[in-house]
């Protein structure tokens, strides 16, 4: 296919197993790892974890990304017809877990569509992604996605370009993550507070750039429904090699103490993290015997 999903609307050939475009993937959803997952927000987790399943490649690229391994295709996951996407679901469902957490998903979106298609779990599905999306994925998704689990990543456009090539990353994400609060509705929790619909928006805090953090936390305050919920999160980890000032050090308490203000201020609910989300510790492992247990016999 002539492939326009993303925003950044690449309109190069894609087949099934190869793709020249941003993301460098084919059609086929390539898959990394299916398992429970026990570290996200409380309300995705809980006490039975969030059934994860990461997609290699990425849309977006941040320079910092954690999945690295993955979103570069440093490891190569496992390629999946639609069908067995939608069979690897049902075992991703079946270790009983709150959900299935879609995890970079957004380039493999009409096969994963097919998939749910197919069948649609009885779990809700969450869609969860760096935000860098097109309102008419999102609109697609409709019927599909019960949570968007979206990151609100960069403010400005020099950093958006600095850090994913994607200097027009705030107005396109804002849009998206418009469309997905407009479809999915005010939060729905069931009686164990595990959220059943709905959109929770993640932010990022990054060394040097609370000013951005608090630019960001007003739109969500401003443009986004009322009751929206919000993770702070305290999670960024340095890696060697980095060029964007600041990059080299963890957040500062006093950095994340004046984000995590303005989100009291502004009357945001949601989480706040502490220094100790910041550790590569929390990083899943990938196409380890963890991660591929449910593939046997997935074609």
């Amino acid at each position: 296919m002539i492939c326009n999903l993303c925003p950044r609307r690449c309109g190069t050939l894609r087949t099934k197993t190869e793709g020249r475009g941003f993301c460098r993937m084919g059609t086929l959803p390539v898959v990394a790892r299916a398992a429970r997952h026990l570290w996200e927000e409380p309300c995705i987790s809980g006490e039975k974890g969030s059934g994860t399943v990461f997609f290699c490649g990425c849309q977006l690229g941040c320079v910092f990304c954690q999945n690295a391994p993955i979103s570069t295709r440093r490891v190569e996951g496992r390629a999946l017809t639609a069908r067995a996407l939608s069979e690897l679901f049902r075992r991703v469902e079946e270790l009983g877990v709150h959900n299935i957490n879609l995890v970079s998903p957004t380039h493999f979106a009409p096969a994963i569509f097919e998939a749910l298609r197919i069948r649609k779990p009885s779990i809700p599905v969450v869609w969860n992604s760096g935000g860098y999306e097109s309102v008419e994925m999102v609109r697609a998704a409709e019927g599909l996605v019960d949570v968007y689990l979206p990151d609100f990543k960069y403010a400005k456009p020099a950093t958006g370009a600095e850090m994913a090539d994607a200097p027009d990353y705030f107005e396109v994400a804002l849009a998206a993550i418009q469309a997905m609060c407009a479809q999915t509705g005010a939060p729905v929790y069931d009686a164990a507070g595990m959220l059943t619909r709905g959109t929770l928006v993640r932010h990022l805090v990054m060394p040097l750039r609370v000013d951005e953090t608090e630019t960001i936390l007003n739109a969500i305050a401003t443009q986004l429904p009322r009751g929206t919920p919000v993770s702070l999160m305290r999670q960024y980890t340095p890696k060697e090699g980095l060029a964007p000032k600041g990059l080299d050090r963890r957040v500062t308490a006093r950095e994340y103490t004046r984000a995590r203000d303005r989100m009291l201020a502004l009357g945001l609910n949601g989480y706040v993290q502490g220094a100790d989300a910041a550790t590569s510790a929390f990083t899943p492992a990938f196409m380890d015997e963890e991660s591929t247990r449910l593939f046997e016999g997935l074609v």
